[in-house]
């Protein structure tokens, strides 16, 4: 029988929290990421304003995401590009192969997409015998070792300089003291003739347009331009919750994802893409798709009070402030999509009964949701997910029993005044030790309770 994913998930967690050199390492970059948004937020004139402006702009675009999207569509293909809408990851991938079949392509590259990840593109690929190349530096070496991303922003951020350089000696021979200029260097020599014989460019999205039928992309490697540049077909696969209303809205958006995702004012590229090229143009691919993925995004949007997941412009912010990721990394939640925000929204887009256990995997320390660029309740979310998984009769059934024991006992003062500390301890630690860990201590017990020792002190004051 299989483990189940929570199961799975509480192993790998204990694992990775008790691994000091991973936690040096993720611990080191992430402070690195703090400093550089510190400095990033002193810039804003009001960040408070621009959050709430953020936040109204996507609530608007939600309460009418159809219309949006219908515009969008409308917008793109007058410009004599093609969208096509799929409801899941097999349609997806069945859409963007029926593109490469027709073109007769075998190879691919890419530029950095977390819905090309959430489809698990790169492994259909592979199985159709058709190349597919990352070009972004960090996807690059997660592709190479066979893994998925860490974290939104910085895929391989659990990796050391050492582990990269040794990764680049075994498969390309370069020194195993290479430095991280040699390394990139050697990355972009190896990367420079895909982009000019692949016939296909897949990328995602950062925003739709919907006033102009354009696709945004932020990035800081040039990839991305280069990948919907040089091939002559191009394909964005961009999920339905990244429209916003018009241009106007990038003036809020781009500043609120460069500051909270890397700490810059704005990303060293900024495009915007409206279309195959043009008769009057020089450059661009003559022929352009949008691929619209659901793939359980129409389900999280029924949920009136959770769907402000749909909300995330992926910046990567809550991940780096969690004091849960900073300790047990991206890789053990399981999903595309890690810490605080993922715990919200992949129970909904994965399902509840397999991933309910994420939104447990919070202190509930509110960090997630006052870091949030676009003012997502996260830790309130979290809440509701939990609830959300008991009225759907998801709690086991020893979950079900302590709750009740505990709320009968939690109601009836006396009955737990009633028992000394030493028998309250010898209960924690039978039944309560292996779910606290074997490396943490219990909690002791005192052995009268707070309410028995306040009594007996305002006696003795009498």
């Amino acid at each position: 029988m299989a483990e189940s994913t929570a199961n799975t998930f509480i192993k790998e967690s204990a694992q990775k929290a008790f691994d000091t050199k991973h936690r040096d390492i993720i611990n080191y970059n992430i402070d690195k990421y703090s400093m550089a948004f510190e400095k990033g937020k002193s810039k804003f004139a009001d960040l408070e304003n621009s959050k709430i402006k953020a936040n109204l702009i996507k609530w608007k675009v939600m309460e009418n995401l159809d219309r949006y999207l219908l515009q969008f569509e409308a917008n793109f293909t007058a410009r004599g590009g093609k969208v096509i809408s799929a409801n899941d990851a097999t349609e997806a991938l069945d859409e963007i192969y029926s593109i490469i079949a027709r073109k007769k392509a075998k190879s691919v590259v890419k530029s950095k997409s977390m819905a090309t990840e959430e489809i698990e593109l790169n492994h259909f690929l592979a199985s159709k015998n058709i190349e597919a190349i990352e070009t972004d530096l960090g996807e690059y070496i997660i592709q190479l070792l066979d893994q998925k991303p860490y974290h939104f922003v910085t895929p391989a951020m659990h990796l050391s300089l050492e582990d990269i350089a040794k990764l680049f000696h075994e498969k390309f021979d370069t020194p195993l003291d290479a430095s991280a200029e040699q390394l990139t260097m050697k990355a972009r020599e190896l990367l420079r003739d895909r982009y000019l014989s692949a016939e296909i460019g897949i990328t995602g999205a950062n925003f739709l347009i919907a006033e102009t039928g354009s696709i945004a992309i932020t990035e800081n490697e040039g990839n991305a331009r280069l990948t919907s540049t040089f091939p002559k077909t191009h394909i964005a696969v961009v999920g339905i919750e990244k429209i916003i209303p018009n241009v106007q809205d990038l003036e809020v958006f781009w500043p609120l994802l460069s500051t909270h995702g890397t700490g810059q004012n704005l990303t060293v590229y900024n495009t915007l893409l409206t279309g195959p090229k043009q008769p009057y143009e020089s450059d661009g691919p003559e022929e352009m798709y949008v691929i619209l993925l659901d793939n359980g995004r129409s389900k999280l949007l029924a949920q009136k009070e959770q769907r402000q997941g749909l909300y995330c412009i992926r910046c990567g912010a809550c991940l780096n402030v969690c004091p849960i990721y900073q300790n047990i990394g991206g890789h053990t939640y399981e999903t595309t999509y890690q810490g605080p925000i993922g715990s919200l929204i992949s129970p909904h887009l994965n399902g509840m009964k397999e991933f309910k256990h994420l939104s447990y995997a919070s202190t509930l320390c509110g960090k997630c949701t006052e870091v949030c660029p676009v003012g997502i309740d996260i830790q309130r979310m979290l809440l509701v997910n939990r609830k959300d998984s008991v009225d759907q009769g998801l709690a086991t059934k020893t979950e079900q029993k302590v709750w009740q024991w505990f709320t009968y006992g939690i109601m009836r003062r006396k009955l737990i005044d009633f028992f000394g500390g030493k028998l309250k301890n010898f209960f924690l630690k039978k039944f309560f030790q292996k779910t606290w860990g074997d490396q943490r201590e219990l909690p002791k017990l005192a052995d009268k309770s707070f309410s028995k020792q306040w009594k007996e002190h305002q006696k003795n004051k009498e």
